[in-house]
């Protein structure tokens, strides 16, 4: 039998339909509300984090790193040991083969960690990553096919303003063997990222010696001195801060005596404690006091035999004759143009 519902219970049921339809329009409602205005806002704030975003410069992302020394632990006790020592020759070069060496005087007082920062370790500090990797090469500057031992001597006769080292001595050994370990993970015929020095670009003008002594004097002088001569350490053995020019200097001949290789150099390692991933330099002041460090005097060599095909000159080499009509002063200084 049948039975009929009751007035209030129908009264019930319709009420509680109306709540549960108020309940759904109000989460609809605040949904449409908050839940687009949370998406906008998301948006926006991507929007705008796109905006200020800067691209990282891919010279600077993942380059090359000096093999760790735990790695020594494969090597054989004879051969840790020259790799060792090769690595304090380039550290403190002055204390053994210096103008009070211990074992001969045959340099101008500074160490190849001067101008081969953190001894030849450093990312775009003139390191030594692909010197295993690319020589035997032929080079252009003395028109041969040079191998490590020539071109570890170019260095002793030019940034050194020294002689040469006995290319069978104990110490000549030891720095090879310490290159060599430098780029051991180098495959032949590489140059990995960070190798050497950055190559900046062009300035649009020719570089400015009064703007350049300028950035000397608020940047470096206060480790080179306002005589560009340096700081001794103590006991007179090595320098502190490296002479930037005069008799102790490197001279016209070493490769930093070419104004870009300088400016590259200075751009991603100086003031101290500057590194590629934090430079305080602009390019223009880079390439400024570069040219002004290498304005002032300093020694000189016999460079008749360098570059004997002329045209294969760099375009900054400051010495004629040239294949080309410009002047000694525009090749150093420029404005440098293709």
């Amino acid at each position: 039998m049948k039975t009929s519902q009751s007035p209030k219970t129908s009264i019930d049921t319709f009420i509680r339909f109306l709540y549960g339809l108020v309940v759904l329009l109000l989460g609809l409602a605040a949904y449409l509300i908050f839940g687009r205005s949370h998406t906008m806002t998301s948006t926006e704030t991507r929007a705008d984090s796109s905006a200020i975003f800067i691209q990282p410069d891919s010279n600077f992302s993942h380059v090359w790193t000096a093999p760790s020394d735990w790695r020594m632990m494969y090597l054989s006790p004879k051969q840790k040991e020259l790799v060792l020592y090769g690595r304090e020759l380039i550290a403190h070069t002055s204390d053994y083969l210096g103008p009070k060496g211990s074992v001969r005087a045959m340099s101008n007082g500074m160490n190849c960690q001067n101008c081969h920062l953190k001894a030849g370790a450093q990312p775009w500090g003139n390191n030594y990553f692909a010197v295993e990797s690319t020589y035997p090469k032929f080079r252009a500057r003395s028109g041969t096919v040079e191998n490590q031992v020539k071109r570890v001597n170019d260095c002793f006769e030019r940034s050194l303003n020294g002689k040469k080292l006995d290319s069978t001595s104990k110490e000549m050994q030891a720095i090879l063997a310490y290159i060599a370990w430098l780029g051991k993970d180098v495959a032949k015929g590489d140059k990995p990222k960070g190798s050497g020095i950055f190559k900046l670009k062009f300035l649009k003008r020719a570089t400015d010696l009064d703007k350049g002594k300028m950035v000397y004097e608020g940047k470096c002088q206060s480790c080179h001195q306002a005589n560009g001569e340096g700081v001794l350490a103590e006991g007179g053995k090595s320098y502190t801060y490296p002479p930037l020019w005069g008799v102790h200097s490197y001279n016209q001949g070493a490769g930093l005596f070419r104004i870009s290789n300088l400016a590259g150099y200075v751009k991603y390692n100086m003031p101290l404690g500057t590194t590629y991933e934090k430079a305080q330099l602009s390019d223009e002041e880079a390439w400024d006091v570069a040219a002004y460090i290498n304005s002032m005097p300093r020694p000189s060599m016999d460079l008749s035999h360098d570059w004997p095909k002329i045209a294969k000159k760099p375009f900054d080499h400051p010495f004629g004759p040239y294949a080309d009509s410009y002047s000694e002063k525009r090749h150093k200084y420029g404005p440098y143009k293709k």
